[in-house]
């Protein structure tokens, strides 16, 4: 690999405000504010409003939609053909 073409990773905190959770991982992105972590070291911290800790698709609180009555609106309005006119 080429030097010094390639940004720096370093570990940074990841804080979800909807959740009230935080995690640590690598990360090239930086901020200026800082977050004791449980380790007692001095990590960037970034807060994100959404993250698979908030995320419905994550927790399973997705809302599951009514598809079968909307074919059957279709159905009923346009026939089983989906509008196709014969001559």
């Amino acid at each position: 690999m080429k030097p010094r073409i390639h940004p720096v990773s370093r570990p940074v905190v990841f804080r979800d405000r909807a959740a009230g959770t935080a995690f640590l991982t690598r990360s090239t992105a930086d901020s200026t504010r800082r977050v004791v972590w449980e380790d007692g070291n001095t990590y960037p911290v970034i807060d994100v409003e959404v993250s698979s800790a908030s995320h419905p698709f994550y927790t399973g609180t997705g809302r599951v939609f009514d598809t079968a009555g909307r074919v059957e609106r279709f159905e009923r309005r346009y026939g089983a053909s989906g509008g196709a006119k014969k001559s």
